[in-house]
């Protein structure tokens, strides 16, 4: 498999006279395609009509028609060329982090089913591949058509021409070496696909183990008081824009908030000159201990402790806890994080296209009433166990990845001829 321009080409053709495999053919896409085009722009109905596929259906090189949508087929015909059958392989070809992906068809739809225009349809030429090879062809190119997009404004979009004209693909002339390697290759990825199940589900299991944890420590306590009765201040971020700088002092949104890690990522953050840092109010100032808490929209309930001084500020999107000095921070920060506590705050949220949790409803969670000693003694266990099941997920996590590395060179392998 080579990507090809105008300099390219003549070194796939070099491979092809010197170095190429007996009985090896390289040729550019559109040359071994009978269709190579995008779908319909759809006349979407609610029931009825004809069954079209988009982006979201095309995943981990599976074809999914459960996110499908209907079109109309009396408002505007699909040209029967367009129907997808058997063999096809379907392409994503707009957006960021959408565009490139590949699925095959592998069973004959149920329905008369099509695509919409961001997906393209490739179909091999009659008699001139083994159908499933020809699937697992494209995904052997999946990386390369996913950094082949051009665009602006944030779209991104693939040209039948450059799927046709840049890519050039290479494959066996004989149907039965073809049908060999995707025996082995099927055969191969069938037991990644159970590995990786396995891992996914040991990795789902790590991070429920901790939950179900905290949801056990925090539901024992026979006292409860208000969050606010913990804490010197519960505010939020400056609710003026703030003004940007090439360097400054790191500003904080939602978006560098890490969900599952519940730690702030600085990699990416914008900047505030430090004349506007110092302006600020001490309490919107993060110190050693305190507890960031996100407060809007699908990242809603994540609470970040403070642990080492660094200037930053941040969002008003964004709530500052200010622990008194009886409070653990580390005890707190897990109770906000409990389902307890989370469940408060979620109920509590107000807004129609983005839940918001106000100040009032985050100064009146309750959490439970217990001592200082104890509070250490529950946030130590907690750190132990949190320890635990972070090694875990990321032996899973890594697993996961070694998987999908092996999936990448069993196909190198298949298409150089050493299988």
């Amino acid at each position: 498999m080579n990507v090809i321009g105008d300099r390219e080409c003549v070194g796939a053709e070099e491979d092809q006279g010197v170095g190429m495999r007996e009985g090896w053919q390289i040729r550019k896409l559109g040359d071994v395609c009978s269709l190579l085009n995008r779908g319909v722009s759809p006349a979407y109905l609610e029931k009825g009509g004809v069954c079209v596929l988009n982006q979201k259906c095309i995943r981990n090189h599976e074809v999914s028609y459960e996110p499908a949508r209907r079109h109309d087929d009396a408002a505007k015909k699909v040209a029967e060329e367009r129907f997808i059958q058997r063999g096809d392989v379907l392409v994503n070809s707009t957006g960021t982090g959408t565009l490139g992906r590949v699925a095959q068809v592998r069973n004959e739809p149920e329905e008369a089913t099509t695509v919409d225009s961001h997906v393209t349809i490739v179909r091999a030429k009659p008699d001139l591949f083994h159908l499933e090879f020809f699937g697992y062809m494209l995904v052997v190119i999946e990386e390369a058509i996913k950094e082949a997009g051009d665009g602006c404004g944030g779209q991104t979009e693939l040209a039948r021409s450059v799927l046709a004209e840049r890519f050039s693909v290479s494959y066996p002339e004989s149907l039965a070496e073809q049908q060999r390697i995707v025996a082995l290759l099927d055969e191969a990825f069938a037991g990644l696909a159970t590995a990786k199940a396995n891992a996914e589900q040991n990795l789902q299991n790590a991070r429920a183990l901790f939950e179900s944890h905290l949801q056990a420590v925090f539901g024992k306590s026979d006292s409860v008081v208000l969050l606010s009765d913990l804490a010197d201040e519960v505010t939020d971020g400056d609710h003026s824009p703030p003004p940007k700088a090439p360097f400054g002092i790191p500003f904080i949104t939602i978006s560098d908030i890490d969900k599952r890690a519940s730690t702030i990522d600085f990699t990416d953050t914008f900047s505030v000159p430090e004349e506007y840092f110092n302006g600020l109010k001490s309490s919107k100032k993060p110190r050693i201990g305190d507890i960031l808490y996100t407060v809007t929209g699908a990242t809603l309930g994540i609470p970040v402790l403070v642990r080492e001084q660094r200037d930053f500020c941040f969002q008003r999107h964004i709530g500052l806890i200010r622990p008194k000095s009886d409070v653990d921070s580390c005890w707190l920060a897990y109770a906000l994080r409990s389902p307890q506590v989370f469940r408060q705050a979620s109920i509590g949220s107000t807004g129609a296209a983005q839940k918001t949790v106000s100040l009032g409803v985050l100064r009146n969670l309750l959490l439970p009433k217990i001592s200082l000693r104890e509070q250490r003694q529950i946030a130590t266990s907690l750190d132990c166990l949190h320890a635990e099941t972070q090694h875990l997920t990321h032996l899973y996590e890594r697993k996961l990845a070694a998987l999908e590395e092996l999936k990448k060179s069993l196909l190198h392998q298949a298409f150089n001829g050493e299988l």
